[in-house]
């Protein structure tokens, strides 16, 4: 597995190794073992994994930026399994260098990256292609009482998605009305 860190401490990009011949491709999306070594060797503490989590978005849909409070903060494994995403990461760890910073990267069902995402981050994506499927890994259960959303385009934080114009986007009830 290939690993590259990103400008904000602790939020890595993990590429698979793919294998390919006549018959298509194989991957290992996961292994709990290799990636906690990953975990280690990048100064984090390992984690476990309790709840996978699948979402299906047309083009322009926006999920998030949603995080859980203490006890109930994930850290999250995100990987596309068809079609594409902008997916962002804002840094809200307030002892952080990075502190409010965000992280975007693309990832979809060609390229094969996951966006490791620790917990202390605010997390949402874009969907960029119809029948988007996007499957992550959580180490904590969902807990609504716990859940806050930051609105996707607070001026403070400067996202660049790629679409701005709120028109265009679809955005759940809770997303629109922060």
């Amino acid at each position: 597995m290939e690993i590259k860190e990103t400008f904000i401490k602790d939020l890595l990009i993990l590429k698979p190794e793919i294998h390919k011949d006549q018959r298509g491709w194989f991957l290992e999306s996961f292994n709990q073992n290799t990636f906690n070594q990953i975990l280690k060797k990048y100064g984090q503490q390992p984690q476990t994994f309790v709840q996978d989590n699948q979402s299906l978005s047309h083009k322009h849909v926006l999920r998030g930026l949603h995080f859980q409070t203490s006890p109930f903060e994930q850290g999250k494994l995100v990987r596309v399994i068809q079609g594409k995403i902008w997916d962002v990461a804002v840094d809200i760890r307030s002892d952080s260098p990075t502190f409010k910073k965000w992280f975007g990267i693309e990832l979809t069902v060609t390229n094969q990256l996951q966006l490791w995402i620790p917990p202390g981050f605010a997390h949402g994506f874009m969907a960029l292609e119809n029948n988007t499927n996007v499957l992550y890994k959580v180490t904590e259960y969902y807990n609504p009482n716990f859940e806050i959303s930051i609105k996707w385009n607070h001026p403070e934080l400067g996202i660049d998605w790629p679409i701005k114009n709120e028109q265009l986007i679809t955005l759940a009830p809770k997303d629109r009305n922060i």
